[in-house]
């Protein structure tokens, strides 16, 4: 199911923004930060995916002016992923899409109880199954943090 939700919505985000679902994620994850700023490590773990993928990610952000890199100022080796102005832009461009989207193919087809039970057990298997973000955000910066450097 997990794989059709995401593969659903992907298309959905792809065909009215040309943003694909990965990349929306990132966004509104640092659209949700403290000052729309995450550690990379932390934005790794709040959108569960790899440091590496999500350095070509944000790459691929930073390209299109919507996310930029900034030091870690604690010890200069980390770096923090920052959603710009025209990001922020891009995902309140997307999010009313996206939200009726969902909320028409997830909420709208289940009862009232139903949606209550989907909270109730989403917040379950999240508490259970996601590490804390918080704890990386009070994390040591990491050297691996940093851009990725192209093969050439």
């Amino acid at each position: 199911m997990n794989r059709l939700l995401v593969s659903a919505t992907d298309r959905q985000l792809q065909r009215d923004t040309g943003i694909p679902v990965a990349y929306y994620g990132i966004l509104a994850e640092l659209s949700d930060a403290p000052e729309r700023m995450l550690r990379m490590s932390a934005l790794a773990e709040a959108v569960e995916g790899s440091q590496s993928r999500l350095s070509h990610a944000v790459s691929r952000l930073e390209a299109k002016g919507w996310v930029e890199r900034k030091r870690c100022p604690s010890d200069g080796r980390g770096w923090f992923a920052v959603l710009t102005d025209d990001g922020h832009a891009a995902l309140a461009e997307a999010a009313p899409g996206h939200v009726e989207y969902v909320r028409a193919n997830v909420f709208d087809v289940l009862t009232p109880d139903q949606q209550q039970q989907l909270g109730e057990i989403a917040t379950v298997l999240s508490e259970q199954l996601r590490p804390r973000v918080e704890e990386c955000l009070t994390a040591e910066c990491s050297e691996a943090e940093g851009p990725q450097e192209e093969a050439s």
